[in-house]
């Protein structure tokens, strides 16, 4: 514990910028060298980690905040997940990143698959972390007090950093947003078959918010190059509660995609 708490915040190294796409000013965080690493960030906004200090050691790590995100204005005009997908192509386009890896988190997962299919040829891998592209049924948005969200987000809320209070305004404009373009999800699970890109889907095996038994149907629908691993001990938002392993097995993935150090077969990932 003394070790974690000695080390920087989290994206110390990263620097702050804006790109225009769609009519958007979309604010980014980047740092590193290296392979291009997209991050498309969860229901609740853009939070860096200690996994993306970690990636940023050998990947170009750019992790986007999604218009109507953070200090934003409300986006009104993005008609569903489709369309806001590729409102972050254009983004990578004016960053001049013509081929990527993608890695997308919880609603950043479902527009992350999005992307994938729409533009497949801009992609050398996707990263699906506990993503909410297939939800069972009845799920909805998290909400709740900063208390009732860590116990949602973290297998072991105790052991991290408490979640700070959103400005409520903030909150509002981001969970009407993702309401109104998560809708159901038959149509994108038919097209996922269409997937060829190399896939890798991690779930934490204490989710509360998506259980862990749900990335089986990925690999159902996505039937080539697509890979499952459980990772123990870790809740929904895996990158900020085990980063060192999360790491270990998505970089060794991006490096090494089908012949990566996970077999084809369901994986659990111990410490």
């Amino acid at each position: 514990m003394a070790a974690a708490q000695s080390r920087p915040a989290p994206g110390s190294a990263f620097r702050e910028n804006f790109v225009e796409a769609d009519g958007f000013r979309i604010r980014y965080m980047a740092a590193g060298d290296g392979p291009p690493l997209v991050h498309l960030h969860g229901a609740g906004g853009l939070r860096l980690t200690h996994a993306h200090d970690l990636f940023a050691q050998k990947f170009r790590v750019v992790a986007f905040e999604m218009p109507g995100f953070g200090a934003s204005a409300e986006n009104t005009r993005t008609k569903d997940m489709a369309e806001l997908a590729l409102t972050m192509a254009r983004a990578a386009d004016a960053l001049r990143l013509d081929r990527f890896n993608l890695w997308g988190t919880s609603f950043g997962g479902r527009a992350a698959v999005w992307l994938a299919i729409q533009q497949p040829e801009r992609l050398s891998a996707l990263v699906l972390e506990s993503p909410a592209a297939i939800l069972p049924p009845g799920a909805r948005p998290a909400s709740g007090t900063p208390e009732e969200m860590a116990r949602l987000l973290y297998g072991h809320p105790e052991r991290m950093p408490p979640i700070a209070a959103p400005d409520p305004a903030v909150a509002a404009k981001q969970q009407a947003l993702v309401r109104r373009l998560i809708g159901p999800g038959r149509e994108l699970e038919e097209k996922m078959a269409g997937i060829k890109t190399p896939t890798l889907v991690l779930f934490g095996t204490l989710d509360r918010m998506i259980p862990c038994e749900m990335g089986r149907r990925y690999k159902e629908l996505i039937t080539e190059n697509c890979q499952l691993v459980l990772v123990y001990d870790a809740g929904h938002t895996i990158a900020a509660e085990r980063p060192e392993a999360f790491v270990e097995v998505v970089g060794d993935f991006l490096e090494r995609h089908e012949a990566f150090v996970i077999s084809r077969t369901e994986t659990e990932l111990f410490p």
